[in-house]
């Protein structure tokens, strides 16, 4: 056998990553599917369908194709299970398998057997005679069976699929499996068909937080869970435009609520951003806290139906919510059944109130109202309700009810405590009786704010009309009871709907609405127990509505559409439940009829009522009557017998016009408000004989028919959104963890409906698509020209061209029909073909960007090459300048040096002449003293002629030298001249400093207000560098002037020879070469200082920083000061000691002068 199949089964991505395959191989080669067959999920996305997007996310599984021909035959046992495994394949031009024979021979030897207690063993077929096959079980337990009595089962490869369309037979024991195998492993979310299942794990498992929120919201997680469905759900109504719903159903303890703010988690994750997604996922404390109890079969059932419609806006964020309620089960307020608890709140008062609280209410503990104590049961097991009644506050205070009605809520509940306390004590022989004046009494009217008399008369008597007459009838022992619960009731109920609204009104205000929503609506499942009553009635009578949304959504809408669209089309037989709610819906013999009907008559009893439906509906074949007060309805999920004990009362719910009047009459504004509400309500008049005898004046239309309404308003409001089913499951009544009872398990999955929906959907063309959309979206896959085409010619071309078999699709009229997984191969085609396309347009959007980046390359060397142009000429410019300043340094320097050699060279010429001139006095007094020793030898008149010749050769150089002293001294004042003007010269400029430095101020007084810190700055150091450059330079030519004078004086006292005129000439020409140096010097600062001026002041234009170029003028001014202050200095030195010298030779000539008179008066 040699069948070519498509492989194109789903990835199973939600199965663990150790998880291998039995008889897998590294090589891989006794393997027949290998991963590289199995394509991707998800291949339709954007532009796709709703039930597009379901087929593209559940692609068939390789032995789909022929997987419901097997699983209709293993159903009806019409065909054994070897003829059904040989049934040939269709052929395919993906990648083929060149041989099924050796599954075949392996698949025919697995087999489910049931078991006597029914449940389901796996086993294999060891022989197989006639009818009869010997089969072994796991535990190695070896039995005879009927051949007809087993069924199929599916090959290893598909243990554990997260789709259970995927499985090759669908029947019950592998849908059981399949869940059981993932329930273990802790995969609690499975796909059936367009269905999420959701088993209850009854443990944290690790499938939620933000890591999976982002995974989900990015795609890379497409395994089944609530966050994939939310996900899809905002997708829809943001693509679509169409608002949606997520519609959660199971059983009592199957998960409901966690699963709803599991969604509502999601939905506020990615429409979070405005701060109302808290106050929504607030809200569920608050709910819970009011709404739900602890159940024999669940510690947190939901007693009432709740639909939260979360509004977007255009934008896909939150701006806005609405809570509807329905049926609060408001009997469990005063009557639990034993190992059950009234609502969680009263035990969180009981135990979380603070002590001014309990004082202020007058609080004690749960077991001590008898309301609480008649189940026996006061906490549940890992439940601290103190700390849940702090919740509750906190989330009281996040949608904004106030501290006072808060205390007004909490005041409301201990007044129901305290009612279910408030005893009775007969008062005449009639048994008509009036409440005990205790406690209890006085403080129910302390807290509602009511008068005890009128408390207790309310409770004890009724007010009644008999035409203009009123008549006051008094109360037995159990109408008394029943007027004291119906207030109880009353005043919780209506204090649930004052939440409600309150709740709504903080979720709506300032929020605008856009008309896109999401709602999710979490309500009751379907109820068997041993005793049903009303609440179970109503329960059921929902469900039924709900299942036959569910039904026309995805079985009758679907099949109609297929005639409608002129489909070749072998319509599938599925169960409805239209009779059902015929029985239910139908008048005037219908139930909720005949309930009405009979709640109208004072005198009517349960017993009527079950006796009048046995009398009107014996015929119809959804009901059944039974023994005295029971009767049995078949509904969809199954038969329910209900007794009719307190279905009148239930309906009726009786609250009569005293105790309405009562509430009126209270203090508190929520009494109040609670009677206004229930006297709106009774504005709706009834006729009929209810009316006459002045009954219930409160409740003027009857529960059922007030439910009823509800109903058909929620149906509606879900009739305009597309729906998005999750079904959950509860593995076990233990509620423990890795328990899994097939029984049960099976039991809600024929009540949900699972396995006709992925009977129903594998049996039709689940994928659909209009032909212009389907042309739009592969039209470009052709390989011809089709753009002069209609789309119905272009969607025959591509599904010609791809060679999709005729028999796994259909033409319709308006749209394209298409087996499951059949969309996958035009779908990778199409993302294999746009991958190449965006890889040629990014491989040409690159040639593009690399010619732009090279142009603007050339455009960036060129603007570098003028930008570093013009930094070399400014580098250069100030390498210019500073090449300058250097030289001007040197030759400082140079000069210094060669002063400095100057003066060493004339201090050693000045002691060369010491030296010479006394050898020249030493040696004339050597004469003068041989020429008086040897006068006394020769002749007088001799001696005294030598002795006039050397004295008129002396008084000759005195002459000289006094002529020399008198040149010297007109020097001087030639030089005092000199150094008046250039004193004068410098008083002209200080005065032009001091003009240009008021200039400056006023050029920087001038500047924008952005630069009067660095004006400020400025101004301070050319203050500073002018007042430093003044000061030096008065110094320098003070010294001067003193050095002049000095030299002036000096020269003024005689003449001196001809050798000390030079350095006399010397010392001039050193003070002109200072004097011009320092004109130079401050002509270049001067101009300097000015146009850095103007340059911070932005009169010109200059690429330097004016401050730094100010602190290195300053610098250069300061080096400049000091080194001519150094040669002032030693300029001076020189100059006194030519006046010392200068002294000592007048005291030579003095001395000579001296001489020359003795001698001659001697002589």
């Amino acid at each position: 056998m040699s069948q070519k199949v498509s492989p194109s089964m789903q990835s199973l991505k939600s199965l663990p990553a150790d998880y291998r395959f039995d008889g897998e191989n590294p090589s891989g080669a006794s393997v027949v599917l290998t991963t590289s067959s199995i394509p991707r999920k998800g291949g339709l996305r954007n532009g796709v369908s709703q039930a597009d997007t379901a087929a593209g996310d559940s692609e068939d599984s390789p032995y789909n194709s022929h997987g419901v021909s097997l699983e209709e035959q293993a159903l009806t046992d019409d065909v054994e299970p070897g003829a059904a495994a040989t049934m040939p394949l269709p052929q395919s031009d993906e990648r083929r398998w060149s041989d099924t024979s050796a599954y075949a021979r392996k698949k025919i030897l697995q087999s489910w057997i049931q078991l006597p207690n029914g449940n389901w063993e796996l086993g294999k077929i060891l022989s197989t005679s006639g009818k009869e096959s010997v089969v072994s079980l796991p535990e190695g337990k070896v039995i005879k069976v009927i051949s007809e009595t087993l069924v199929p089962a599916n090959p290893d490869i598909l243990d554990g699929v997260d789709d259970l369309m995927q499985l090759s037979y669908l029947n019950e024991p592998s849908v059981l499996y399949n869940l059981n195998y993932r329930y273990n492993q802790d995969m609690i979310y499975t796909k059936a068909g367009p269905v999420l299942v959701a088993v209850n794990p009854f443990k944290e498992v690790p499938l939620y937080g933000n890591r999976y929120i982002e995974a989900y919201r990015k795609k890379s997680n497409e395994s089944p869970h609530v966050y994939a469905i939310a996900d899809t759900a905002i997708r829809e109504m943001i693509r679509d435009e169409v608002n949606q719903s997520i519609i959660i159903s199971g059983e009592s303890g199957a998960g409901k609520t966690e699963t709803a703010k599991i969604a509502m988690q999601y939905l506020a994750a990615l429409g979070g951003g405005s701060g109302i997604e808290y106050e929504i996922l607030k809200t569920n404390p608050i709910l819970e806290a009011f709404g739900n109890a602890k159940t024999l079969r669940n510690d947190n059932s939901s007693r009432f139906g709740k639909l939260i419609e979360i509004h977007f806006s255009e934008s896909g964020k939150i701006s806005g919510a609405q809570v509807q309620t329905f049926l609060l089960e408001k009997s469990r307020v005063v009557q639990c059944a034993e190992g059950e608890r009234s609502y969680h709140i009263f035990y969180q008062l009981c135990d979380g109130a603070s002590p001014a609280l309990r004082e202020k209410l007058n609080l004690t503990s749960a077991h001590e109202y008898k309301y609480l104590e008649q189940s026996n049961c006061y906490s549940i097991n890992g439940v601290d309700d103190s700390e849940r009644f702090l919740t509750v506050k906190e989330a009281l205070d996040i949608v904004h009810v106030s501290k006072e009605d808060q205390e007004s809520v909490f005041a409301m509940l201990a007044a129901v405590l305290w009612l279910g306390n408030v005893s009775f004590t007969v008062i005449d022989n009639e048994n008509h009786v009036e409440p005990v004046a205790d406690e209890s009494l006085s403080t129910v009217a302390k807290l509602i704010g009511c008068n005890v008399n009128e408390l207790k008369l309310s409770l004890s008597q009724r007010n009644m009309r008999v035409g203009k007459d009123t008549i006051v009838q008094k109360l037995t022992l159990p109408q008394a009871i029943d007027a004291r619960d119906a207030l109880a009731k009353s005043i919780y109920s209506c204090l649930f709907d004052w939440l409600v609204e309150q709740i709504n009104k903080s979720l709506a205000v300032g929020k605008r609405r856009t008309g896109r929503s999401i709602s999710i609506l979490d309500i009751y499942g379907f109820e068997s127990f041993d005793k049903n009553s009303f609440e179970q009635f109503c329960i059921n009578y929902a469900n039924e509505r709900l299942q036959q949304h569910f039904n026309r959504h995805l079985f009758k809408l679907e099949q109609e559409e297929y005639i409608q669209d002129g489909i070749d089309w072998t319509r599938v037989d599925f169960e409805d439940n239209q009779d059902c709610l015929s029985l239910f819906e139908k008048k005037p013999l219908g139930l909720l009829s005949l309930l009405d009907e009979e709640s109208t008559f004072p005198n009517g009893t349960d017993l009527t009522l079950a006796n009048k439906l046995k009398q009107h509906l014996h015929s119809n074949s959804c009901f059944r009557g039974d023994r005295e007060k029971l009767f049995t309805v078949v509904h969809y999920a199954g038969e329910v017998t209900y007794e009719t004990t307190g279905f009148l009362e239930k309906n009726r719910d009786l609250l009569h016009l005293d105790s309405i009047q009562l509430l009126s009459s209270c203090s508190c504004h929520l009494p109040q408000a609670f009677a206004s509400s229930m006297l709106i309500q009774s504005e709706k008049p009834v006729v009929g004989p209810l009316y006459k005898a002045g009954g219930a004046d409160s409740q003027r239309l009857s529960v059922a028919t007030k439910f009823k309404g509800q109903l058909f308003q929620l149906m509606q409001r879900l009739g305009n959104t597309t729906p998005h089913f999750i079904r959950c499951i509860k593995p076990n009544n233990v509620q423990s963890p890795g328990v899994y009872e097939q029984g049960l398990v099976l039991q809600q999955l024929r009540c949900c409906g699972v396995l006709e929906v992925v009977r129903i959907s594998r049996s039709g063309f689940p994928t659909r698509m209009s032909h212009q959309k389907f042309a739009r979206r592969y039209g470009f896959l052709l390989v011809e020209n089709i753009a002069d085409k209609d789309p119905l010619s272009v969607s025959v071309a591509i599904l010609h061209q791809f060679n999709i078999l005729p028999e796994m699709y259909q033409v319709g009229y308006t749209k394209l029909f298409f087996r499951t997984g059949q969309i996958g191969v035009l779908e990778d085609t199409r993302n294999r073909t746009l991958h190449g396309i965006l890889r040629v347009q990014s491989s040409f959007r690159g040639y593009q960007a690399r010619c732009h980046l090279k142009k603007l390359k050339m455009g960036i060397f060129i603007l570098q090459s003028f930008v570093r142009g013009e930094n070399v000429r400014k580098e250069f410019a100030e390498l210019r300048r500073r090449h300058r300043a250097a030289a001007t340094i040197q030759s400082q320097f140079k000069r210094k040096i060669a002063r400095q050699q100057y003066k060493g060279i004339t201090e050693a010429s000045l002691v060369i002449q010491s030296a010479i001139r006394g050898w020249l006095v030493r040696r004339c007094s050597g004469d003068i003293g041989w020429l008086k020793a040897g006068g006394t030898k020769t002749n007088e008149s001799g001696e005294v002629l030598v002795k006039a010749s050397v004295l008129s050769e002396l008084q000759r150089r005195v002459l000289k030298s006094e002529a020399a002293l008198h040149e010297k001294e007109e020097e001087n004042d030639i030089l005092q001249q000199r150094l008046q003007q250039y004193e004068n010269r410098w008083s002209e400029y200080e005065t032009k400093m001091k003009s240009m430095e008021e200039i400056w101020q006023k050029q920087m007084r001038s500047l924008q207000s952005s630069l009067s810190i660095a004006k400020k700055s400025l101004a301070v150091e050319d203050s500073a560098r002018n007042s430093d450059a003044s000061v030096n330079a008065s110094e320098a030519t003070d010294w001067d002037s003193s050095s002049n004078h000095q030299f002036k004086s000096q020269t003024s006292n005689g003449g001196r020879p001809r050798q000390q005129q030079q350095p006399m000439s010397a010392g001039l020409s050193v003070i002109g070469r200072l004097a011009e140096e320092f004109e130079q010097r401050a002509q270049v600062f001067g101009d300097d200082a000015k146009f850095l001026v103007e340059v911070k002041s932005g009169q010109v234009e200059a690429n330097l920083n004016p401050d730094r170029e100010l602190r290195r003028l300053k610098q250069m001014f300061e080096t400049w000061k000091k080194d001519y202050g150094g040669r002032l200095r030693e300029t001076k030195m020189i100059l006194s000691k030519l006046g010392s010298e200068e002294s000592s030779g007048s005291m030579e000539k003095v001395k000579r002068k001296w001489w020359g008179r003795r001698n001659s008066t001697r002589y």
